[in-house]
């Protein structure tokens, strides 16, 4: 990856200093409403600092950022890569809204991220804010939202490659150029492939099993306008991917495309932002049925998922001195059907639409060092009858520290995915339920920012009710098969604390994060596929464009089912980057993941799976002109 220091400057900044407390969660590049909650910033710099060919492994440094099953989109289904924050991921579905300037990135069908989409070249920086506490996002942000923001196109070319283990290499090329009387354009492709490695643990592994591999291409095109009180930005962008999934017949592959605008005009203290986009998928999938010992293979099913959505908003805000208003709109369409051949012989088919609409205002306060906030949506889901997710939250403090309370509530309407499809892993079946409910949560979280001379600390506390989760149920466990269907579980509470610190000085940073989820089911059982405690490390030093970073990424066990049957082992790894700037247009860099090889228990089916073992890359970026 080429970084963008080099590419708008040929030149490698210097490390900043400690930023003034976070005090808004930026909606779209030219909206923000405040908000009494701790939002994580990610910039291009640290970014790149990250070691990881998608995002998805460089947010994996946030604390309660984790996929389904602690797997990486590097070699993951892209079903089980919904995100999930806090602890509120018991299944594939992300209960975390990811936008991609301003717009939504997750799958229509099943709410889950395509990150072999997303160029992390791209983009310059990100935002992570845990649960709910604005009524600007809708339903899929219940356990939080991730906003991603694309460095503006500048006059440039480049061109970098990648290579490390397991056959992987990387290539990504583009170029940007400004036009006439204010118009930009910049066009990018990215390509990788891997020859994967085994997720069967050696002693388990059987003539069935193959290394689960991943190749795609991802091309991006992008046109801007900048006239001062009138911007315009249109991308359109695509994906083709294939998978070998782990055995010799199970693999997919994935289309997409999506086209999104957004046109922001400045009146005075008032600002109006209009976005719209749409996006189509395919999803293509076998499924098999492994014998004893891993000896034999039987395919079971071929499925086919196509998706479509359509969507748009409408944001309004005015802000003065003492006060802020944010008021908007917005609406969505979704379609997709789950088309299944079964073996030996037969047909499946479920699908359906979705239609979702949102009205919202947030309104915020200053009287002094207090700041007050209040927000209202009404989500109107279509299937259900819709709902009403209010927000309130209180700051008290200045430009280097605040204490900050908030209470919110907060709904997900089930996604097409968890209504019509089902699907297998091994020899553990999960069904579709088109009876689901929404699901609910009411949460309350207290904090205290500080940021002084060279150290930044966040801690926060928080408590929320679920109500009517849903999450894969067991049905039934024999040795030959697992059983499970998606099922509202009912009520469960997720209770905890975090902490993140950081320190800086001159060429020397060091920052740590810490999260306690204690998530359980009324019932007393842990809510599976989330760990009671995560933390990360990452230390780092740069001086005349060489940087070295080392970082420690740990989580303790989990449970893979909702009976607490299978726990999934606890685990500490290691990853680092080196980078070198070689005179004003060309570095080089090297990153290494999971230093020590230690071995991951990713899940269950009910054979072990493992996470990614040691990986390591060595790359080259020339900038052109």
């Amino acid at each position: 990856m080429l970084v963008s220091s080099i590419l708008a400057t040929g030149q490698s900044p210097p490390l900043p200093a400690p930023e003034p407390v976070c005090t808004t969660i930026t909606v779209t590049a030219a909206v923000a409403a405040e908000a009494a909650a701790h939002t994580t910033l990610l910039d291009a710099r640290r970014l790149e600092s990250l070691p990881g060919v998608n995002l998805d492994d460089r947010l994996r440094m946030v604390p309660g950022f984790t996929l389904f099953r602690r797997t990486s989109s590097l070699t993951a289904n892209p079903t089980t890569q919904g995100v999930s924050l806090r602890g509120l991921g018991s299944t594939g579905a992300s209960r975390t809204l990811v936008v991609w300037d301003g717009v939504p990135v997750n799958s229509p069908f099943g709410g889950w991220v395509w990150w072999t989409r997303l160029d992390p070249a791209l983009i310059e920086r990100i935002e992570v804010t845990r649960g709910a506490p604005t009524s600007v996002f809708g339903d899929r942000s219940m356990g939080g939202t991730i906003a991603l923001f694309s460095r503006e196109p500048a006059r440039a070319a480049w061109i970098g490659y990648e290579g490390g283990n397991f056959g992987s290499h990387q290539i990504s090329t583009g170029v940007e150029t400004a036009l006439r009387k204010g118009w930009s354009a910049g066009a990018s492709l990215r390509g990788f492939r891997t020859d994967g490695f085994f997720i069967v643990p050696a002693e388990a592994r059987g003539a069935v099993d193959s290394p689960a591999n991943v190749r795609f291409l991802a091309p991006a095109l992008r046109v801007a306008y900048n006239r001062g009180s009138r911007r315009l930005f249109l991308r359109t962008d695509a994906l083709a991917e294939e998978r070998h999934n782990g055995t010799l017949l199970t693999r997919n592959s994935t289309s997409m495309g999506a086209v999104a605008l957004n046109y922001w005009q400045q009146a005075g203290s008032s600002a109006w932002n209009g976005l719209l986009w749409h996006a189509r998928e395919e999803y293509r999938s076998t499924f098999s049925s492994v014998g004893a010992g891993r000896l034999t293979e039987r395919l079971t099913s071929r499925q086919s998922v196509p998706a479509d959505s359509t969507g748009g908003a409408l944001l309004w805000q005015r802000s003065a001195s003492r006060f802020g208003v944010l008021a908007g709109a917005d609406a969505v369409h979704a379609w997709g059907e789950s088309r299944e051949t079964l073996y030996p012989g037969g047909f499946r088919s479920g699908g359906g639409s979705q239609t979702q609409y949102g009205l919202f205002t947030q309104f915020s306060l200053n009287t002094g060092p207090l700041r007050w906030t209040a927000g209202l949506r009404r989500q109107d889901p279509g299937a259900a009858p819709a709902f009403w997710m209010p927000s309130a939250g209180l700051t008290a403090g200045a430009r280097r520290w605040r204490a900050r309370l908030v209470a919110y509530r907060a709904l997900r309407a089930p996604t097409l995915n968890e209504l019509y499809r089902e699907f297998r892993v091994g020899n553990a079946v999960t069904m579709a339920n088109p009876a689901l409910r929404p699901e609910s949560l009411r949460g309350v979280e207290t904090g205290w920012d500080i940021t002084s001379g060279r150290w930044r600390l966040s801690v926060t506390a928080f408590h929320n009710r679920l109500g009517d989760l849903i999450t894969n149920v067991t049905r039934s466990v024999t040795p030959q098969l697992i059983t499970r269907q998606r099922d509202n579980a009912g009520a469960a509470t997720v209770r905890g604390a975090e902490a993140s610190a950081g320190w800086r000085q001159g060429p020397v940073f060091a920052e740590a994060a810490w999260l306690m989820a204690d998530a359980r089911f009324s019932t007393g059982e842990r809510i599976p596929q989330t760990p009671h405690q995560q933390g990360t490390f990452l230390a780092g030093w740069q001086r005349r464009g060489t940087s070295v970073t080392a970082g420690l990424r740990a989580s303790g066990a989990q449970f893979e089912d909702d009976r607490n049957l299978f726990l999934l082992p606890g685990f500490a790894v290691w990853q680092g980057t080196v980078r070198r700037r070689l005179g004003d247009s060309a570095e080089i860099h090297a990153a290494l993941e999971n230093a020590f090889n230690r071995r991951v228990i990713a899940g269950y089916s009910p054979t072990p799976l493992l996470a990614s073992p040691r990986l390591w890359r060595v790359g080259l970026s020339w900038r052109i002109f």
